[in-house]
């Protein structure tokens, strides 16, 4: 990995931060994304201390908010003429429906809306790269869309709505390996199984406890990512869903053609992206 540059989104928590941290002392640039300046700057220097790679930076972003988004994207261009592998790993759980600024339902815009704008901010510079990758971090989500009700105004329920995010990511990276075709970048959804980590910390006391009781490392939840960024052997893998270094079927329902496309008109829209 030495002379590539790699983002992971969310990179301060459980996952994110065993991601830069395999993938830093791999010998990579690793720019790790953060919400919070005190806790992003303490995980790079974790990071920093544990591979002795100090090629590790901090962007700010808050990927509930477009427009801190199309900052730090452009920020990320000012510093970097390249981009080799982008991991949209940051995800949250709220137990209560609320609204971010660009009056979106908060799990619906960090979980799926931000990732899909920083990608697609970030397309060009991945294919001057090329052979690029894009990975989400996600799970075998079973949950149908509502698109009549895709943020849950007219009814929210907090693990439902989750759900439906991470069918939203899978839907989204079937489309996108779809159109980056004859690009050389790929796009893969990543399931990391359960890990222990702060996901869950609105859930309810059971899911937590139980959670916590047959999670595994972060370390094992980021190889497969770590391992699709930088094996020879999967470089030519895309449009696929991967679990412990192999791929996996996902629900019926997010293979349809008709559904992703519909996703990304929608999401395309609410980004206000032509």
């Amino acid at each position: 990995m030495n002379g590539k540059v790699c983002i992971v989104t969310g990179a301060n928590g459980a996952v994110g931060q065993a991601l830069a941290t395999e993938l830093a002392r791999l010998g990579a640039t690793v720019v790790m994304v953060c919400r919070n300046q005190e806790r992003g700057d303490a995980a790079r220097a974790e990071v920093m201390a544990a591979t002795g790679n100090q090629s590790v930076e901090l962007l700010l972003v808050d990927l509930s908010s477009q427009a801190s988004i199309r900052r730090a994207v452009a920020e990320f261009l000012a510093w970097h003429n390249r981009l080799d592998v982008l991991i949209n790993n940051a995800a949250i759980v709220t137990q209560q429906r609320t609204v971010t600024a660009d009056r979106l339902e908060m799990m619906f815009a960090t979980n799926h809306l931000g990732p899909f704008l920083m990608t697609n901010l970030l397309l060009d510079c991945l294919k001057a790269s090329a052979p690029a990758l894009v990975l989400t971090v996600t799970a075998p989500s079973t949950v149908a869309l509502n698109f009549d009700d895709l943020q849950g105004a007219q009814h929210f329920d907090a693990l439902r709505a989750f759900g439906a995010t991470k069918m939203c990511n899978l839907l989204f990276t079937y489309e996108l390996a779809r159109r980056l075709a004859g690009t050389d970048v790929r796009a893969n959804a990543v399931h990391p199984g359960l890990v222990k980590s702060n996901l869950m910390k609105e859930a309810p006391f059971f899911i937590r406890w139980f959670s916590r009781l047959v999670s595994g490392s972060p370390e094992r939840g980021a190889a497969t990512a770590v391992y699709l960024a930088s094996s020879p052997e999967a470089a030519s893998l895309t449009g696929k869903l991967f679990k412990d270094k192999k791929p996996i079927d996902s629900n019926a329902y997010s293979y349809d053609p008709a559904v992703q496309r519909r996703l990304w008109d929608v999401s395309t829209a609410l980004v206000k992206m032509a």
